[in-house]
Order: structure tokens, then sequence, then C-alpha cells
């Protein structure tokens, strides 16, 4: 049996699990300002897969999207903070 497709599942889950937490946090201490960190990251991680192979490469080129994909969260967090749907960092200006 092959369980691989199983895991890329679970694991791309897990991933974007993680990543909702991590923007958020982003966002609250550091402001949208810290997504070229998040770009950085990305492509590192993209990069990464397109230079292994097999599972790691596909979980590398997962991480590596979402990574990207929490830029534009970090811009959409800012605006659900300005409509009070989540905290404000009271010490940011």
């Amino acid at each position: 049996m092959n369980f691989e497709s199983i895991i890329i599942a679970a694991a791309t889950f897990f991933i974007i699990g993680i990543f909702h937490p991590i923007v958020i946090k982003a966002e609250y201490y550091f402001s949208k300002k810290i997504w070229p960190v998040f770009l950085i990251a990305g492509l590192g991680f993209l990069a990464g897969a397109i230079f292994t192979c097999g599972l790691i490469s596909i979980l590398l080129a997962i991480t590596g999207t979402s990574s990207l994909w929490a830029i534009k969260e970090l811009f959409e967090q800012e605006k659900r903070v300005n409509k009070g749907w989540f905290p404000k960092n009271p010490s940011r200006k």
C-alpha cells in the first residue's frame, strides 16, 4: 500500500493550521511590515523544494506556498484587527 498521499494530506492540513496562529501573532507583534520575512522564507522553502526530491520536496513546497499565502493573510489580518474582530496590540502606535 502507498500511504504517501495520506501523509501529504495530513501534513498539508497541519502546515496550513500552523500558519493561522503564526500570521495572527506576527501581525499583533510586528504589524504587516514583517511581510518580507514571509517572502524570503517562502522563496527559500520553494528553492529547497526544487533541489530535493520525494516527500521532502512536496512538504517544502507546501510550506513555501503557505508562507507566501501568509503575506496576503497579514494584510487581511490588519483589516480584521481594524474591524475589531481581533485584539490590537496596545503597545504599538
